[in-house]
């Protein structure tokens, strides 16, 4: 009985240590993100390359860059407004898009006539931007690279993974005009 004891005391008082945690099999390194945004820059050249070509061909119209990392042209200019939309405010607004090889991915009708609230509606990242370069009754093209447009995943319909695409919006309406001191 005793030695059961003493055996039992033993194995408790060597059982009590301190677990050692485990160490990782594999140690990672930041090489996978290097390498992603490695792809992602050859990616964005290579789109910005073929948006380029895309504007020399059509010479008779002048294309500006905007702060977004997209292009675009005026198609009907308003002149006489000095609005410029403001966040929250809501307007309705038509839009196509297109892919470069002028290939109809969703027409106007199609989509029909969005009321978007600015910054707060699920447009993709490009479409939010441009539609703040408008004013209301004003229509332009839009050049995207995939990384404004769909990016590596796709609209999973008409839109492929890192397809750069072409959108003609038109700012119908200004619904409602939110003041700047909210």
């Amino acid at each position: 009985m005793i030695r059961t004891l003493l055996l039992l005391s033993i194995v408790l008082f060597w059982g009590c240590g301190e677990t050692e945690p485990r160490k990782p099999i594999q140690v990672k390194s930041g090489s996978f993100y290097e390498n992603s945004i490695e792809r992602s820059k050859k990616l964005l050249q290579q789109e910005e390359q073929l948006i380029l070509a895309f504007i020399q061909r059509d010479s008779m119209n002048s294309y500006s860059i905007s702060n977004n990392g997209f292009w675009y042209k005026f198609e009907t200019k308003n002149e006489t407004s000095d609005y410029e939309l403001k966040t929250d405010d809501e307007v309705l607004l038509t839009y196509t898009l297109m892919s470069f090889n002028n290939d109809t991915l969703y027409s106007s009708d199609n989509i029909g006539i969005v009321q978007h609230a600015i910054d707060k509606s699920q447009l993709f990242p490009g479409l939010r931007n441009a539609v703040k370069l408008l004013k209301e009754g004003e229509k332009a093209t839009f050049l995207f690279p995939s990384s404004q447009a769909y990016g590596y995943k796709g609209d999973d319909n008409k839109i492929g993974p890192k397809t750069p695409i072409i959108s003609s919006l038109e700012l119908l309406k200004i619904l409602n005009k939110k003041d700047s001191l909210n």
